[in-house]
């Protein structure tokens, strides 16, 4: 009875034995990556992300912008393909089978974006020319941000004196990007503030010659742009570029160049006229040019009536044409004691009211106030 129990049992073991092993299934992928001209995408990385598992595989391209590789699990897959860290193009839902033979999945934008194009109805060369917008905004978007970055840390530096921290930041901003006048201008603002600062005269000369270089580049870069010349305030922008110029220029002692680059600014803002016709009278005056002055200052008048200083320094640089009549009393130009009344008029307690008093005094001319009271005149100092 043993035997016939035995016999059996071995029976059995040696079917088992003798099965098949079971493998586990596996598949390779392989594929060619062609950007928009149909060209090759070479070092491209294209990444396989199981659906099922989230496992990532990622292959780089070859020279022929070709791909491939072993060992896959068949399943689902979404593909990813990057190239210097921008996703370019993304399939989802490609299933990959078992087999001996290489699942082949190449991605050809030209024929995909042909394919956009028909579904969209637009000819690939329109696609492709909205792509291209596309990429251009968002590169400037980017470029953007770095700038202005780079403008914020030199501002922050500037309101700490320190200028020259200020000038390398500004520096490193335009070799990003050297078309931008908005950083030419800040750097000429940067040389023309530390200018004042430097205690070596031929360096004073030296930082106020870059200001002026720098703010024509930021003028020509503005005049040039079509962006900029839909901007509602160019003009402003642009005169106020010149303004500074002008104050760099003067302090260089190039006073023709000063006062051209005023009048520019007048011209093309002239709502600001007033105060950049001010600052060439200013520029004027101390050079000693008396007459010039009195012009400018009579423009800043016609600019802005209500503007109480250009009445005083009108007045100031009158009186110093003062002469000798007869007895050797002074006589003043038509008009001095009047620029020094109008002063009072607008401002009877201003900076400068109790010097224009002295001058009125002086010659003996009345003192008026906006609240229409009057002085006699003090007898004429012999």
């Amino acid at each position: 009875m043993r035997k016939h129990f035995i016999l059996p049992i071995l029976f059995v073991l040696v079917l088992a034995l003798s099965a098949p092993l079971a493998h586990a299934q596996t598949a390779s992928v392989r594929g060619t990556c062609r950007d928009l001209d149909g060209k090759p995408i070479v070092g491209a990385e294209v990444e396989w992300k199981s659906v099922d598992t989230g496992r990532k595989s990622v292959l780089k391209t070859d020279k022929k912008g070709e791909y491939f590789s072993l060992g896959f699990t068949p399943g689902k897959y979404d593909v990813k393909l990057s190239k210097d860290g921008k996703e370019i193009y993304t399939l989802h839902g490609v299933t990959i089978g078992s087999g001996d033979q290489p699942n082949p999945i190449d991605i050809d934008l030209k024929k995909e974006q042909a394919l956009n194009a028909a579904a969209q109805g637009k000819s690939p060369e329109q696609l492709k020319a909205e792509e291209e917008q596309r990429q251009k905004a968002a590169n400037e978007n980017k470029t953007v941000g770095s700038l202005n970055a780079k403008i914020l840390d030199a501002d922050t530096a500037a309101k700490a004196g320190d200028f020259d921290k200020a000038i390398a930041t500004l520096n490193e901003a335009n070799a990003i990007d050297p078309s931008r006048d908005l950083i030419w201008a800040r750097l000429a603002d940067a040389y023309r503030q530390s200018a004042a600062k430097q205690t070596d005269l031929d360096q004073r000369k030296e930082r106020y010659a870059s200001a002026v270089t720098d703010y024509q580049k930021a003028i020509d870069l503005r005049k040039a742009s079509e962006q900029a010349a839909k901007d509602p305030d160019n003009n402003k922008k642009l005169a106020g570029y010149y303004n500074n110029m002008g104050e760099a220029s003067a302090k260089q002692g190039k006073l023709d160049d000063a006062i051209a680059a005023y009048n520019q600014a007048a011209q093309l803002f002239p709502e600001g006229a007033a105060t950049y016709y001010f600052n060439e009278g200013a520029v004027l005056t101390n050079a000693g040019k008396v007459d010039e002055a009195v012009a400018a200052f009579d423009k800043v008048i016609a600019a802005d009536p209500t503007k109480a200083l250009a009445y005083y320094y009108k007045g100031i640089n009158l009186i110093g044409k003062e002469t000798l009549g007869k007895d050797n009393k002074p006589v003043e130009p038509p008009g001095t004691a009047e620029a020094f009344q109008k002063y009072l008029e607008l401002e009877p307690n201003g900076s400068q009211a109790e010097t224009a008093k002295a001058m009125l005094d002086h010659m003996g001319a009345a003192v008026e106030t906006n609240f229409g009271t009057k002085k006699a005149p003090a007898k004429k100092k012999q």
